[in-house]
């Protein structure tokens, strides 16, 4: 049994469109101890269940397609039942399925007896999607390009709020919304990144996501859940990668727990979160 934490990201800049279509991007993400849990059994097939309503169990899931594209590049020819314990929230802009993917790769990695290094297992995670390389190491990390190029960050621990409005959101559809107008030359996530040791107050101070402005414009809730972090005391208060999900910034964990209290109401999932200095893939 694995856990596989959640991030958020503490600045998202969309930096231009690149030549494949995609956008190319600097943002600095953060493993933060709101985990699924992931279970890898000995089987003759590929196969994923799920006791969570939406979970997908075909090639639709990247856990599955993790376990699919490792069988292939390493030669494998064993199956295994992957069996998912979703805690964090669909499309919610925290790294769910990807996470999911990055600890099928690491528990694979052990299971199958590959002992492939992390470096190794990256050529893997990139053509899953951007943000499974961040998730085979967790902790802080500045991520460019699509998220495939990582540099490790150090950071002190923070207290976070995290609220979800209980509806998914399509990063495709937010990308879709990006216009040239948009763009920024990665002054955001320097700032982040000479501020991460000091105190909270400067982390919050320098949170930055160029995709908030459309997707409060798209979907209404995710301001209000702002204005009510901010409103409950939060440092700062950010929508993470695309969203819905908009994490508060805490003077220290207690305070994240105060926090959530004052802005939990029927409609909204809330956590109070501690950030992950080590790796963002557990043994359970």
């Amino acid at each position: 049994m694995l856990n596989a934490a959640a991030k958020v990201n503490l600045v998202l800049e969309v930096l231009g469109k690149r030549d494949d279509g995609y956008h190319e991007l600097v943002t600095v993400m953060q493993a933060v101890d709101l985990s699924d849990r992931v279970t890898l059994e000995e089987a003759d097939v590929l196969e994923l269940r799920s006791r969570t309503p939406d979970v997908p169990s075909d090639g639709r899931n990247l856990a599955l397609r993790a376990a699919t594209a490792l069988r292939e590049a390493s030669g494998v020819t064993r199956g295994v039942r992957i069996t998912l314990d979703k805690r964090i929230p669909i499309a919610a802009g925290l790294g769910g399925g990807s996470t999911d993917a990055a600890a099928v790769l690491v528990g694979l990695n052990r299971l199958w007896r590959l002992r492939w290094p992390v470096e190794r297992l990256d050529e893997v995670a990139t053509t899953l999607g951007m943000d499974v390389p961040f998730f085979l190491r967790g902790g802080t990390a500045r991520a460019v390009g699509r998220g495939e190029r990582i540099e490790a960050l150090r950071g002190g621990t923070l207290g976070l709020v995290l609220v979800n409005p209980r509806f998914p959101v399509s990063t495709a559809e937010m990308y879709a919304r990006i216009t040239p107008a948009m763009y920024t030359d990665g002054r955001h996530a320097k700032t982040l990144a000479e501020g991460l040791r000091r105190t909270p107050t400067r982390v919050a101070a320098s949170l930055y996501n160029g995709l908030q402005e459309a997707a409060v414009a798209a979907h209404p809730p995710i301001g209000r859940i702002r204005a009510a972090l901010l409103a409950a005391g939060a440092l700062g208060a950010l929508m993470s990668g695309s969203g819905p999900t908009v994490f508060g910034v805490a003077r220290s964990f207690e305070h994240a727990r105060q926090i959530r209290r004052r802005v939990t109401r029927g409609t909204w999932d809330c956590w109070a979160v501690r950030t992950l200095r080590g790796p963002a893939v557990r043994l359970g």
